[in-house]
């Protein structure tokens, strides 16, 4: 038996049921050896980074672990930024990265890198194979690390090493490891709830550690009268059916979730790794849970911090602390999220007069008409900023992107990855212009894969995003000018049925027949690349961006564009 025959049976039995990559020579023994055995599906994507993206969104929807391939050099390469996506968004992947022979190695071969110092940043566990004696430690290691750890696993070896025979006397052995638990201690708990007894104005700030504990958190939220803000991954898991839901916070988010924090004296950070510090409140006591020790105090100070699983944590508290019979801070804070939701979907509706689609009227509609078990994926960009605000997740629905990696182009990479979990269940991935474009390629292998992946495309030629960003800071450009084709005749090129959209009048029917389809289909929506999202705390530092702006902009013969993004912001 060799190497490669081995490694594809074990992980067979782990349960591994594909394998995403592109072929090449260096891997020529492992697609061999999947032939043979039959059992792992060889998924061919275009482009390295499409397959990485896509296994990290297979792994995110199953909780299994998923697993990408690249050959050497810039095989191994292609791989590593969407493999950073999987690293930083906590999915069990597992990547095997094919080298050059390993007699060649140090000569300055053909293709030639050192792929162990490459992934070793984006890895939690990385070692490369250059005796049949490693095995199979090395890869069980690696399969459990992936797991344990929670992130990328890497093994790195050569095509030939590949080739070669397993010492004899080695069987198949695997168990699935199990995630450990945390628990607070006694006097942690104590003092914990002794804070919170002590507080008023009480706010929780919840992650996507609060995943498995949504019902405990709210739970406790309501014995406190506590407001609850979201970070961005935590949306799935929070907002939905919470009565103390305060929506999110930061440049996505609401002006009701900042308020909420601002005005809180003590606020509880649930499972959250929320980076920006500027948006944490500067006169609050602090209290961090979380069952990663490197999370506490990373972003902001904190005056109590506790290793520990949300949901044991917080069942244990429940009881130790008081019922608070003050509703007047939570009240406030409900009837300022109310104001905000209500000026965002006002912003969202289509107003007589209109003559372009704004994103928010797409979004608001997309969510409205999906199916309520359907899988969103969407761009870095303006696409995120839509779907932070617009996009409803209920308890069945999922939402897949780039959170905290913040990588453009992964909508459509991971809606493939989504897709080939469940061919019946809906998945719909939002695209900017740039960010589809800029992996296009692989919009081939969802032709070639028969995915059923509906592909929306915001046309407004332009990379609107850092555009808004440009304009913040001062800058004035054309460097964010794109000049795209038509992405529904590229569709229909390619075997994909191609719809558009233009004017708003139309979208809602075009939606429908877009949704309907039997089969894949792309949606390209002429959006108004003038919609400036506002973040809910302005600073001062932008508002002198954006007067600064303006001044070059009458200098500079740019007074058109200027009035343009005026008028598409005043009148929403």
């Amino acid at each position: 038996m060799k190497i490669s025959d081995y490694m594809v049976d074990l992980l067979s039995a782990a349960g591994v049921k594909r394998i995403w990559g592109v072929t090449g020579d260096s891997l020529n023994g492992l697609v061999d050896s999947m032939r043979k055995q039959g059992q792992i599906e060889w998924v061919g994507t275009r482009h390295e980074e499409v397959a990485a993206f896509a296994a990290g969104a297979e792994a995110g929807i199953t909780g299994e672990l998923a697993v990408c391939a690249g050959s050497c050099g810039p095989g191994n390469m292609h791989l590593m930024n969407g493999l950073y996506n999987c690293y930083r968004n906590h999915t069990p992947v597992l990547a095997i990265a094919s080298d050059i022979p390993s007699s060649e190695v140090g000569t300055d071969y053909f293709q030639e890198t050192d792929p162990v110092y490459l992934y070793k940043e984006c890895s939690v566990y990385c070692q490369k194979i250059t005796n049949p004696e490693q095995m199979p430690q090395i890869l069980e290691t690696a399969m459990r690390q992936a797991i344990l750890k929670r992130g990328v696993a890497t093994i790195v070896v050569p095509g030939d090493v590949l080739e070669m025979d397993m010492p004899k006397g080695v069987g198949i052995k695997w168990q699935k490891p199990e995630l450990p638990h945390y628990s607070a201690s006694a006097d942690e708990l104590a003092k914990l709830s002794e804070m919170l007894n002590n507080s008023e104005h009480i706010t929780f700030f919840c992650g996507a550690g609060c995943k498995d504990a949504r019902e405990e958190v709210i739970a406790l939220a309501k014995k406190l009268k506590a407001p609850i803000v979201h970070a961005f991954r935590g949306k799935e898991y929070m907002e939905y059916d919470n009565p103390n839901d305060m929506g999110m916070t930061g440049l996505l988010g609401f002006e009701s979730g900042y308020h909420a924090l601002e005005n809180a004296d003590t606020v509880l950070l649930l499972g959250t790794g929320f980076p920006f510090r500027a948006f944490y409140p500067k006169n609050a006591r602090i209290i961090q849970i979380d069952i990663d020790p490197g999370a506490l105090g990373r972003h902001t100070q904190i005056d109590l911090g506790i290793v520990a699983d949300i949901k044991e944590t917080v069942s244990a508290l429940l009881p130790l602390v008081k019922e608070n019979d003050n509703e007047v801070f939570l009240d406030n804070c409900l009837k300022h999220y109310k104001k905000t939701r209500a000026d965002f979907d006002s912003k969202a509706d289509i107003k007589p007069g209109d003559k372009r689609i704004h994103p928010q009227t797409l979004f608001k509609m997309m969510s409205d008409k999906a199916n309520s078990d359907a899988i969103f994926t969407f761009d870095v960009g303006t696409p995120t900023l839509w779907s932070a605000r617009f996009l409803k997740i209920g308890k069945d629905r999922r939402l897949l992107g780039s959170f905290h990696h913040g990588s453009m182009a992964n909508a459509m990479p991971m809606a493939l990855g989504a897709q080939i979990v469940d061919r019946n269940r809906q998945v719909i991935a939002m695209c900017g212009d740039g960010g589809f474009s800029m992996l296009m390629g692989d919009f081939l292998s969802l032709v070639e894969h028969k995915l059923p992946v509906k592909i929306v495309v915001l046309n407004n030629s332009c990379l609107s995003f850092v555009n808004i960003e440009m304009i913040a800071a001062g800058y004035l450009s054309t460097a964010t000018d794109m000049v795209n084709p038509s992405f529904a005749a590229i569709a229909d090129a390619c075997g994909v049925k191609g719809f558009k959209a233009t004017e708003p009048e139309n979208l809602s029917n075009t939606i429908d027949e877009f949704l309907a389809h039997d089969g894949p289909a792309l949606l390209e929506v002429i959006t108004d690349k003038n919609e400036i999202g506002m973040p809910p705390k302005v600073t001062n530092e932008q508002r002198k961006g954006f007067a600064i702006y303006m001044l070059k902009a009458v200098f500079n013969g740019h007074g058109n564009q200027l009035i343009d993004i005026a008028k598409t912001n005043l009148r929403r």
